[in-house]
């Protein structure tokens, strides 16, 4: 091999190894945010609650603790084959990964899903997912499969919507991503076969904070954006499913959580950009509760009362907050559910009202409360 064609070679081999360096310092950083008493290793106790239920798995050599090893071994596991591993949506042509806002950023893209037999020539209500990971971590590649159960009529299509997280762009980069997705889906309505009068937005923990700005902030200039190339479109969605979502960041900690919410280097503070309280103006704008008006799309609301990442009472904010200006809106309280809490009947409660917004079938919705037994995490 000469010189000249070993060069492309070694920089593409450093720039590999860069991105898994990169990798495993990020891993390595979460270990030692974790490992409260510095002691090189985690105990259950030191783990979110999400998260102890996988300590048995992640604890391979059974010592009692996890390792950094370990820890990053876990996070890492099958990387190469995850993307050949997702499941496939029978019935369901999948568009992967397209762009909404006219960028090659990856972030700005959607997942499309659409049945492969329709039942008629009727175009097709939405239902659109977006993803939680506090705004600095997750993605839209498993949101179809979070809505999966819904799309089994086949009389939805299906939509997983990502969006540039904190590390990348501060608020209101995220919401301005979301409604330019929702602008999209309607300038291409006609050709997919979709009706862009009705689409519901679904979403948890910082998703379900991003799909109550999308229900609350239609017509807010300020909140709408300019990104992608159909600006001249409403946002303006149908109904809204909020798991657990974030509604007053000024008011996180007046209650009980495990997370310092007003703390500059909280999920809230680096969507901020700072700390909550010594950025109460701009703070303001990424409330959902701050643009509340008669005209709002509907609400379901879900929420575990105890929940320590997302405390219950900030849906209990949104929720009177909607209701005092006659919004039609239900909030199904968990008891003893902690964050992450669903399945089981609350799946049912959302067939009922997607079918009830989209499809005009007939349903009741009031406020209800569900041991968390009856749902699919305890």
């Amino acid at each position: 091999m000469t010189f000249s064609r070993l060069i492309p070679l070694v920089v593409c081999l450093a720039a590999l190894g860069q991105a898994a360096w990169a990798q495993e310092s990020r891993h390595e950083k979460s270990f030692h945010d974790l490992d409260k008493n510095k002691d090189a290793k985690l105990s259950k106790e030191e783990l979110p609650n999400q998260a102890k239920r996988n300590f048995e798995r992640v604890d391979t050599d059974k010592s009692g603790f996890i390792s950094l090893k370990e820890h990053v071994a876990y996070l890492t596991r099958d990387r190469g084959n995850r993307q050949q591993r997702r499941p496939s949506l029978k019935g369901y042509k999948v568009m992967r990964n397209i762009s909404y806002a006219g960028t090659d950023n990856a972030r700005q893209t959607l997942d499309l899903a659409l049945p492969v037999k329709r039942t008629d020539d009727k175009p097709l209500p939405v239902i659109a997912f977006i993803h939680g990971g506090g705004w600095r971590g997750g993605s839209k590649d498993g949101g179809l499969n979070r809505i999966h159960g819904f799309l089994k009529s086949e009389k939805y299509a299906g939509v997983s919507i990502g969006y540039r997280l904190s590390n990348e762009a501060k608020w209101p980069a995220q919401i301005h991503d979301c409604k330019a997705a929702i602008r999209w889906l309607k300038a291409n309505a006609k050709k997919h076969g979709l009706d862009g009068s009705k689409i519901a937005v679904h979403g948890t923990s910082a998703g379900g904070h991003l799909v109550a700005m999308l229900g609350t902030s239609s017509g807010v200039k300020a909140m709408d954006g300019s990104i992608g190339p159909h600006t001249d479109l409403s946002t303006k969605v149908t109904c809204v499913v909020d798991y657990f979502g974030p509604t007053n960041f000024l008011r996180m900690d007046d209650f009980e959580s495990r997370i310092v919410h007003d703390a500059a280097d909280s999920p809230e503070g680096l969507l901020i950009g700072g700390a909550i309280q010594e950025n109460k103006k701009k703070t303001l704008t990424a409330n959902p509760i701050s643009y509340v008006t008669k005209d709002d799309s509907p609400f379901l609301i879900i929420h575990g009362t105890k929940d320590m990442a997302v405390p219950y009472n900030q849906s209990v904010l949104l929720y009177s907050a909607l209701k005092t200006v006659d919004v039609p809106t239900a909030l199904l309280t968990v008891t003893d559910g902690g964050h992450g809490v669903g399945g089981g009947v609350l799946n049912e409660h959302l067939k009922n009202f997607f079918d009830h917004h989209l499809l005009k079938k007939k349903g009741a919705f009031g406020d209800e409360t569900i041991p968390v037994g009856k749902t699919g995490r305890r």
